[in-house]
C-alpha cells in the first residue's frame, strides 16, 4: 500500500524497470550478436587459429547504435537515482560528475578520501639555531606546520597570513631550518632587494642570488651554487616565452631554452602568488612548468575576485586530481589544457566538450550559479575541506597579542566635485551612456566591451582631475587641437619646461642650471628622482624631445600651462588633510596611492608647492631605485610624503617609517587597497595607524565602494575558519562577488543570445551609469 507521500515513487521505479527492462534486452541481444560472431570466428579459425585471435572483426554500425544506446540508459538510470535520492533536479555539473565517474572510478570518493587525510593542527618549533630573529609563537607553529606540510602528500603548500605578519621571515627560518641548495623565490620586482636585505641580516654564510637585469647568469650549473636565488615574475614569463615561443633575431625565429626550467629545484616559493591567479597567462604556464621538491604560495590575499583565481595556486602546488583536466569519454587525465587542432584531443582524439576540469565541474561552477543554494553550498563545504589541508591562514586579530601591533583606523573621507568639475563629470557621463545605448541598440556590445571599459576609465579618472582624460594622449584630440596638446620638456627638480635639458645616466631629465644649483649643495650627489648615485654631463649638448621621449617618461605635467592650471577637489582634500597632519606633527610621515601615474605628477607637482618634501616610487624603477628610493624616504625625517604606484608598491614593501595611507581613488578589488594599507600595518609598527579612503560623491566612485563592501564579506567567508561567517552571506552577496564586471562580460560571451545579451548588459552598466 502506497502513502500520498510518496507520489513520485511509482514513477520513479516504473522508470528504473523500464530502463532495467531495456537493458536486459539489449544484453540479450548482445549476447546473441557476440555468440554469433564467435561461431563465425571459430567456424574460420580451424585452419588458422592465431589469426582468428589477433584480428577479430570490427563492430558494425548496428551493433555501435546498440552499445551506444545501452550506455545512455545506464547513464539516465543513474542521474534519476541521484536525482530521486536529492528530491530534485540534477545541475550539468552533477551530471558530469556521474560521467566522470564511469571512466575515472577513483573521483568517486575524491571528497571522502580527502577528508580522511587529517588536518595539521600547528604546534611551536623550536627556534632555528642559525636565525638571528626571535620568531614569535604563531611563526614557530607556522614553522613546524610547513616542515609537516613538507613531508605530507601536498610537499609544500599556502601560507595565506594576513599581509604585515612576517611571512618572509617565516619562510627564511625554513630555509635555515632546511638549507638545501638551490632554492628559487619568486616576487614582485619592488620585493626583491627586500627579500635579499632581510636574508642578509637574520642569517649567516647564505649564499644569496639576484637574478635580474640583462647581466644574468645563464649557466644552470653556476645557478646551483647559491642557496636561494631571487627574481621576479616578469624575468620568469620573458625567460618561459623565449623558450616556448621564441624571439626575432635577424628575420628569424629562435628560441632560447631558460635557465630556470633546466634545474630541479629543491624548494620554489611564490610571493605574492595571486600574482598568477589568472590560470590562462604566460606568467602563471611559466609558474606551472617549474621543478622542484617542494612548492610553497605566499599570499596575504589568495583569493580577490572569484574563486577560480584559487585554482592557479592549486594547480602550481601540484594538486591531484583536483587541478586535472579529465575525458568523459575516456580515462583521458591531463593537467594540461592539450588541443592542439582547436577540435581533438591529443592524447584521446575527443572534442573539448567532452573534456572537463574537476576543479570547475566541482567548485567554480556550482558556485558561480547557485550561490550559497543548493550545489552551491555543498560546493563551498569542498572548498573548505580543500582548504584547510593545505592552507594556513591566521589574521591579525587572531594573533594580536602575539604581534602587538596598534590599532588600525580606515576613514572614508567624501568630497563633492566643485561646479565646474560636475558639468565636466556630467557632460562625459552623458557622453558614456549615450555611446553605451548605442552599442546596446545595434547589438555590438560584445565587440565594444573594450571601449565601455575605456568609458568607465574616463569616468574614474574624472573623479580624480579633468586634465586626467582632457589632457590624455589617447583621449586629448577630442577636446583640444594636437598644438594645444603638445608635449615639453620637464626638468624633474623644479617641474618647469627645461630650456637647456640634459639627461643623466639613470634617463631622468634636468635643466642645466638646475642641476647645478642642485650639486654645489650636495655633498653626495644622487639623482633626485630615482636615489641612485648621479651620473650626469654637465657640458653634453642639449637634448631635444624627440630624443628624450622613447627613453624618459615626460608624463602629463609637459602638456600642461602651469601658469594657470587649476587643482581639482580631491588633490585639495589630500593637501587639507597633509597640512593638518603637518601642524599636528610635522615629522609623521604619509604614503600617497594612486593607480593613475599621470595623477601621481599632477598631485606632486600640487605637494611641492605646498612645501612638501616628497619622493616616488614607480614601475619604471629597477629594483636597485627602488631600493635606494625607499632607504631614502626611510632615513630622512624631512621628507614626509611617498608617492607610490599601486600596481609597482601595492605590494610586499615594509614602510613601517609611515602612519598615514591616502587611497586617492578606488579599485573595484578591495584586496588591492587592503595590501597597500598594510605596507605600515605590519611587525615593526608602534603608532596607531590611519587609512584614509578619498571619495568624490554622485560619482562612480561611490558604487565601486558599495561592490568592495560585498566582495569583502565574500572572501572572508571563503578563507575564514568561521562556520558562521558563511552563513551571513546571502544569495545575493556571493552573485555580487563573482559579477563583477570582466567576468560578467566573459560569461555574456559564453551565453551569447543576442536578444538576452543586450538586454543583460544593459542591466548591468545602466546600474553603474544611471547610479
Amino acid at each position: 500500500m502506497r502513502t500520498e507521500d510518496s507520489d513520485e515513487e511509482p514513477y520513479e521505479e516504473s522508470a528504473e524497470t523500464d530502463d532495467e527492462s531495456d537493458i536486459s534486452a539489449l544484453e540479450s541481444t548482445d549476447e546473441e550478436l557476440v555468440s554469433k560472431r564467435k561461431g563465425k570466428a571459430k567456424a574460420k579459425a580451424t585452419p588458422n587459429k592465431r589469426k582468428a585471435i589477433s584480428s577479430p572483426e570490427p563492430m558494425s554500425w548496428s551493433e555501435k547504435r546498440r552499445l551506444a544506446r545501452r550506455e545512455r540508459l545506464e547513464t539516465r538510470k543513474e542521474q534519476r537515482l541521484l536525482a530521486y535520492k536529492l528530491g530534485r533536479q540534477l545541475t550539468w555539473a552533477e551530471k558530469t560528475s556521474l560521467a566522470l565517474h564511469k571512466h575515472h572510478p577513483e573521483l568517486r570518493d575524491v571528497w571522502g578520501d580527502l577528508e580522511d587525510l587529517p588536518v595539521i593542527t600547528p604546534e611551536k618549533a623550536e627556534q632555528p639555531a642559525g636565525l638571528k630573529v626571535t620568531l614569535l609563537p604563531f611563526q614557530q607553529e607556522s614553522l613546524w606546520w610547513m616542515g609537516k606540510q613538507e613531508r605530507s602528500i601536498w610537499q609544500g603548500g599556502l601560507l595565506a597570513d594576513e599581509m604585515g605578519m612576517g611571512k618572509t621571515i617565516q619562510m627564511i627560518s625554513l630555509f635555515v631550518l632546511d638549507l638545501k641548495r638551490p632554492n628559487l623565490v619568486i616576487a614582485p620586482t619592488v620585493a626583491i632587494m627586500q627579500w635579499r636585505n632581510e636574508i642578509a641580516a637574520h642569517t649567516e654564510g647564505m649564499k644569496v642570488l639576484v637574478w635580474h637585469g640583462a647581466s644574468r647568469i645563464v649557466n644552470p650549473k653556476e645557478l646551483k651554487q647559491y642557496d636561494v636565488v631571487l627574481t621576479s615574475y616578469a624575468v620568469v614569463e620573458s625567460c618561459f616565452r623565449k623558450q616556448e615561443s621564441g624571439f626575432k633575431r635577424k628575420g628569424h625565429i629562435v628560441k632560447e631554452a631558460s635557465p630556470l626550467h633546466r634545474i630541479k629545484w629543491n624548494r620554489i616559493v611564490l610571493d605574492e602568488a595571486h600574482n598568477i591567479k589568472e590560470r590562462s597567462t604566460n606568467t602563471a604556464k611559466a609558474c606551472f612548468e617549474l621543478d622542484s621538491n617542494y612548492k610553497w604560495c605566499l599570499s596575504g590575499t589568495p583569493l580577490q575576485n572569484r574563486v577560480g583565481e584559487l585554482y592557479s595556486m592549486i594547480r602550481f602546488l601540484g594538486g591531484d586530481p583536483f587541478a586535472y583536466y579529465f575525458c568523459k569519454k575516456c580515462d583521458c587525465k591531463s593537467l594540461h589544457w592539450k588541443f592542439s587542432d582547436k577540435k581533438n584531443c591529443d592524447e584521446c582524439g575527443h572534442s573539448p566538450m567532452q573534456h572537463t576540469c574537476l576543479w570547475n565541474n566541482e567548485i567554480l561552477t556550482p558556485i558561480q550559479k547557485n550561490g550559497m543554494e543548493g550545489p552551491g553550498k555543498a560546493a563551498f563545504r569542498k572548498l573548505r575541506t580543500l582548504l584547510e589541508r593545505m592552507m594556513l591562514r591566521r589574521t591579525k586579530i587572531q594573533r594580536a597579542d602575539d604581534l602587538g601591533l596598534p590599532p588600525r583606523t580606515v576613514i572614508v573621507r567624501r568630497d563633492y566635485f566643485s561646479p565646474e568639475e560636475k558639468e565636466l563629470y556630467l557632460s562625459l557621463f552623458s557622453d558614456a551612456k549615450r555611446q553605451f545605448s548605442t552599442y546596446a541598440d545595434s547589438g555590438t556590445v560584445l565587440n565594444n566591451y573594450s571601449n565601455i571599459f575605456s568609458l568607465i576609465t574616463r569616468m574614474r579618472q574624472m573623479a580624480c582631475h579633468p586634465d586626467l582624460v582632457l589632457r590624455s594622449k589617447s583621449n586629448g584630440n577630442t577636446f583640444f587641437s594636437s598644438e594645444e596638446l603638445s608635449e615639453a620638456t620637464v626638468c624633474r627638480l623644479c617641474n618647469d619646461i627645461a630650456e637647456d635639458a640634459i639627461q643623466a645616466k639613470c634617463r631622468h631629465i634636468f635643466d642645466r642650471e638646475c642641476m647645478k644649483q642642485y650639486l654645489s649643495t650636495a655633498g653626495d650627489p644622487e639623482c633626485p628622482v630615482c636615489h641612485l648615485p648621479l651620473t650626469i654631463d654637465l657640458e653634453g649638448p642639449a637634448l631635444e624631445l624627440e630624443s628624450t621621449s622613447p627613453t624618459a617618461r615626460q608624463g602629463i605635467i609637459g602638456r600642461l600651462n602651469l601658469d594657470i592650471w587649476r587643482s581639482s577637489s580631491k588633490i585639495e582634500a589630500l593637501v587639507e588633510e597633509l597640512s593638518n597632519l603637518r601642524t599636528q606633527d610635522a615629522t609623521t610621515k604619509s604614503i600617497v596611492f594612486s593607480q593613475f601615474v599621470n595623477f601621481l605628477d599632477l598631485i606632486a607637482f600640487r605637494l611641492q608647492k605646498a612645501g612638501f618634501q616628497i619622493c616616488r616610487l614607480e614601475g619604471t624603477m629597477s629594483p636597485q631605485a627602488r631600493d635606494a628610493t625607499i632607504q631614502y624616504f626611510t632615513n630622512n625625517v624631512h621628507v614626509t610624503v611617498f608617492l607610490i604606484s599601486l600596481k609597482a608598491g601595492g605590494v610586499a614593501l615594509n614602510l613601517t617609517e609611515a602612519s598615514r595611507v591616502y587611497l586617492m581613488d578606488s579599485w573595484w578589488n578591495p584586496a588591492v587597497e587592503y595590501q597597500a594599507m598594510d605596507r605600515i600595518h605590519r611587525l615593526g609598527q608602534h603608532r596607531p595607524i590611519q587609512a584614509i579612503k578619498l571619495v568624490i560623491e554622485d560619482s562612480i566612485e561611490s558604487r565601486i565602494v558599495q561592490l568592495q563592501e560585498k566582495k569583502s564579506a565574500m572572501v572572508n567567508a571563503t578563507l575564514s575558519t568561521d562556520e558562521s561567517a558563511m552563513g551571513r552571506l546571502t544569495p545575493e552577496d556571493v552573485r555580487m562577488k563573482f559579477t563583477c564586471l570582466r567576468v560578467v562580460l566573459a560569461d555574456l560571451v559564453c551565453h551569447a543570445l543576442a536578444r538576452i545579451l543586450v538586454q543583460g548588459t544593459f542591466r548591468l552598466y545602466y546600474s553603474i551609469f544611471a547610479g
